[in-house]
């Protein structure tokens, strides 16, 4: 039986992808305090969590919030990263490469990664993209729900402007975020776009938090063409703990109770307020979605992927609801019973908690890149 004190206090967790920065942002929430959402740094490190990409994503509506309305979301999210390291540099760490990866492991503290989701918060701009990086950006999912005019995403609805996968412009986007040092992220990614971006890449890319659609059809998910095309480049998916990406029953019982009157009553003093309120009501209301289905998704991708393709990623304070056993970040470990009882040995279960991750992370922020030679910049 696996000791989780003793797996927890290496904190082998490398989680790709959570949206706790809209909680600062929007609500004051310090995560360096335990307190409502999903994730802090508290319950992280109770969890095992070792290295976390802290995601900026920019609601589609800032883009029509006045000049830069996306890029000033974007840096204000940004900022919220910046400031919780200075205020807690005994607990979190702005890992730029994968030498102050180590080093924030060393020193017992998480290693803080930011990341970008979406790629409308650089507005087309290779000038911006370069910015974020400099001002510590690691990670961008190239595109979100919303099509863009250099990258067509999973969802339905494109108009006659958007691309069938990626634009000239859209490769030049990963050609630079692989000079720069700066993680590819496919989750949201329509399929054309995905191998688009792949046959761009010279470095391994993740999928950041998805799921398998061969476990369940969901436009977020990755079929096995694309996860065995994600394992021949050197990438990894991060397993989402998304339920309505995870199970069909739960997707059709959380529509039905986002169609009641209680759920329609429910406000908040802004947009991240209401989705906390909304959360609470889902996870109280619906059918517990059972762990198990998570380690279905989780196996799926090994088996055709491999075990070195496949990690996780939460999306931790950016769903509404989580499976059974993965309530907030002190849960992580949760998976690494799952996976003893489904037969994986420590050494596997450490790849997908996280080894896999920090090998793409270290590929990508290689010596040569950007990312290992550059000062991160003070933002404004």
């Amino acid at each position: 039986m696996l000791d989780l004190t003793r797996l927890a206090a290496r904190r082998p967790v490398f989680d790709a992808h959570a949206d706790s920065l809209q909680l600062a942002l929007d609500l004051g929430r310090d995560l360096g305090t335990r307190g409502a959402g999903h994730l802090d740094l508290v319950r992280g490190r109770a969890g095992g969590l070792g290295a976390l990409v802290f995601v900026s994503w920019c609601d589609p509506k800032f883009i029509a919030a006045g000049e830069h309305g996306a890029r000033e979301r974007t840096r204000a999210l940004l900022r919220e990263f910046h400031r919780l390291a200075e205020r807690h540099p005994d607990q979190v760490a702005f890992a730029g490469s994968a030498q102050a990866l180590d080093e924030a492991a060393q020193r017992g503290v998480i290693a803080g990664i930011p990341g970008i989701e979406g790629g409308h918060s650089i507005e087309e701009s290779l000038d911006e993209l370069e910015w974020f990086f400099a001002h510590g950006v690691r990670v961008m999912t190239l595109v979100w729900n919303n099509h863009l005019r250099w990258i067509r995403s999973c969802q339905d609805g494109a108009g006659a402007e958007i691309p069938e996968g990626m634009s000239p412009f859209g490769r030049r986007v990963v050609q630079r975020m692989n000079e720069l040092g700066m993680v590819v992220d496919l989750s949201h990614a329509g399929r054309r776009s995905f191998f688009d971006a792949l046959d761009a890449t010279s470095k391994p890319v993740i999928a950041s938090h998805s799921g398998c659609m061969a476990v369940h059809e969901h436009p977020r998910n990755l079929d096995d063409e694309q996860l065995r095309a994600l394992a021949r480049n050197g990438g990894v998916v991060g397993i989402v703990f998304c339920t309505p990406f995870l199970d069909a029953a739960a997707r059709a019982e959380e529509h039905r109770w986002r169609e009641t009157a209680e759920y329609k009553a429910l406000s908040g003093r802004n947009d991240t307020d209401l989705f906390l309120a909304q959360c609470e009501f889902m996870q109280r209301s619906v059918t517990p979605l059972p762990l198990a289905r998570v380690l279905d998704h989780l196996c799926h991708a090994v088996e055709v992927a491999g075990i070195e393709h496949v990690g996780i990623g939460s999306d931790y304070d950016g769903i509404q609801r989580t499976p059974q056993g993965l309530e907030d970040a002190s849960t992580y470990l949760a998976l690494a019973l799952g996976m003893q009882q489904r037969g994986f040995g420590a050494d596997d279960i450490e790849r997908v908690l996280g080894g896999n991750m920090r090998r793409v992370y270290a590929a990508v922020t290689a010596p040569g890149t950007a990312a290992a030679t550059s000062a991160l910049q003070r933002m404004e």
